[in-house]
């Protein structure tokens, strides 16, 4: 088993989408990849911050998931980085609200002398500055997985680059792709991402499921098809959590072993989405996720007879 670095945030979200709303309730992105990936039993790492106000009986769970967290600092003065944000009735549009960095806005990261040897390394969605501050402390990864979005395109685009050309897996989001890459077809856009440095690229696309790109093969996993979704916040988080967990578990880094990996993650995304915030991770059972697994199993294996 190897160990897995996972850098993100740790956070307080408040959400609003058409089945209700919460108050403060826990999130950020390495939050939702913690608990995804220790469903594989992971020896693994937050790199985050968080302000005197965030809990301690949230920093013990995360603990008892199996995640080190002594590269967690906690500014004992400071405020956490919270989140508000409105999701439209399709649930796949929002609107935020509120964005205080708080700590995050001079979080330095620091990744624990123990794990600078890791053989995977999760780089959640941050200025790519504090990613490209990890990867250059880590000794010698055999997998580097990136995750981005439009802000920094927009934002920080000549350091998203020098990060881009570092990693082995780049994962955003359709409209990111497109946006990265220029191109409007999504094979394009994959192929141009490529050349950006990453041997993979996996394009999410929410309820129509992910694209697993590596030169000229494509695989596709579906959504699954759920009665309820009552949260979508943090599902493609969760589902880096599961991709990443996978192989750091089984330490297969090929294009056919990520097969398995986007399925696990696309199992384990689709439990995020049945409650609010990261409470169905935090209540899931083994056979839970078995049952899931063979269910997109059914959903997309088949025989053709070709005449």
């Amino acid at each position: 088993m190897s160990k897995l670095v996972i850098v993100g945030t740790v956070a307080f979200d408040a959400i609003e989408t058409p089945f209700g709303k919460t108050d403060k309730i826990l999130g950020g992105a390495a939050t939702y990849i913690g608990l995804a990936a220790s469903q594989f039993k992971v020896d693994g790492a937050i790199v985050s911050i968080v302000g005197g106000d965030f809990p301690k009986e949230d920093l013990k769970m995360l603990e008892e998931n199996g995640m080190d967290i002594t590269g967690l600092e906690v500014v004992e003065d400071g405020k956490t980085f919270f989140w508000s944000g409105k999701y439209h009735n399709d649930m796949n549009t929002r609107d935020t609200l509120i964005t205080d960095l708080n700590v995050l806005a001079d979080f330095n990261p620091q990744v624990p002398q123990k794990y600078r040897d890791a053989e995977v390394v999760m780089l959640g969605n941050l200025h790519p500055l504090v990613q490209l501050g990890v990867i250059e402390q880590m000794d010698a990864p055999k997998l580097i997985v990136l995750d981005t979005m439009n802000f920094w395109m927009d934002s920080a685009l000549n350091e998203l680059m020098q990060v881009i050309a570092k990693v082995d897996v780049v994962t955003i989001n359709d409209e990111e792709a497109r946006q990265l890459s220029g191109e409007y077809s999504l094979v394009k856009a994959a192929q141009k991402i490529r050349e950006m440095g990453p041997n993979y690229v996996v394009i999410k696309k929410g309820e129509h499921g992910a694209l697993l790109f590596d030169d000229d093969d494509v695989f596709f996993a579906p959504a699954m098809p759920l009665r309820e979704v009552f949260d979508p916040t943090g599902a493609g988080d969760t589902f880096a959590g599961g991709f990443t967990g996978y192989l750091a578990r089984t330490g297969d880094y090929s294009y056919d072993n990520m097969k398995n990996a986007v399925i696990n993650g696309s199992a384990l995304a689709s439990f995020c989405v049945e409650k609010f915030g990261p409470e169905r991770l935090l209540n899931l059972t083994n056979s839970e996720v078995h049952q899931r697994i063979q269910q997109f199993k059914s959903l997309t294996q088949f025989d053709i007879k070709l005449t």
